[in-house]
């Protein structure tokens, strides 16, 4: 009966005694919106967004530099030699950084799939693991361009109280004490005496 096929799905989604269709169904709407996965997608969920595709494809490009600098090496045999990795692949990882950036704050303000919270899993995931590869298995480091500046600063404050204190003893007149001995009034034995002799 037609007018009743809304409480015939139910019956029949519900009929076991686990409701395991409904179950499963709901375990996967919580999963896409725990991950985020809106955020990947066009506005009509049609597809992946462009920035989406944009950085999947300069993920993939890290990845094959990581693997085309690595040929002929072993990870685990020299974890300290890993400098063509380095100083071949920076310019794509420094490209893939700064996107994953701009689409964090783009995300922030709702960028392209409407949605505005974190970036979706697949993102997340991939920046993560390029991350970690980068820093703690190739161990490559970008120098930080604040270092000079930060120093230069930290020596003017901690020199600060050494000039002040100079400064104030050359330009302050020391004056020069002049001691004035008082003159002692005879003590009474002496009168004493010169009293002893006149009588």
């Amino acid at each position: 009966n037609s007018s009743e096929s809304h409480n015939c799905a139910k019956s029949i989604l519900t009929s076991d005694r686990l409701q395991i269709v409904v179950t499963l169904s709901e375990f996967f709407n919580e999963t896409w919106e725990a991950a985020n996965c809106a955020n990947c997608l066009k506005n009509s969920s049609e597809g992946l967004s462009n920035s989406t595709v944009e950085f999947l494809d300069l993920f993939n490009k890290s990845l094959t530099c990581f693997e085309h600098n690595l040929q002929g090496q072993t990870i685990y045999l020299s974890p300290n030699n890993y400098t063509e990795v380095c100083k071949n692949c920076n310019e794509t990882y420094k490209m893939l950084n700064d996107l994953y950036n701009n689409l964090q704050r783009m995300n922030r303000q709702g960028g392209e799939s409407g949605h505005s919270a974190h970036l979706c899993i697949d993102v997340e995931d991939a920046m993560n693991i390029t991350r970690k590869l980068w820093s703690r298995t190739f161990n490559c480091s970008v120098p930080c361009s604040d270092t000079v500046p930060v120093i230069a600063v930290s020596s003017f404050i901690l020199f600060l109280p050494i000039v002040f204190y100079l400064s104030s003893f050359l330009h302050s007149k020391q004056k020069k004490r002049i001691l004035i001995l008082p003159k002692r009034i005879q003590s009474n034995a002496s009168l004493v005496n010169i009293q002893e002799k006149y009588s």
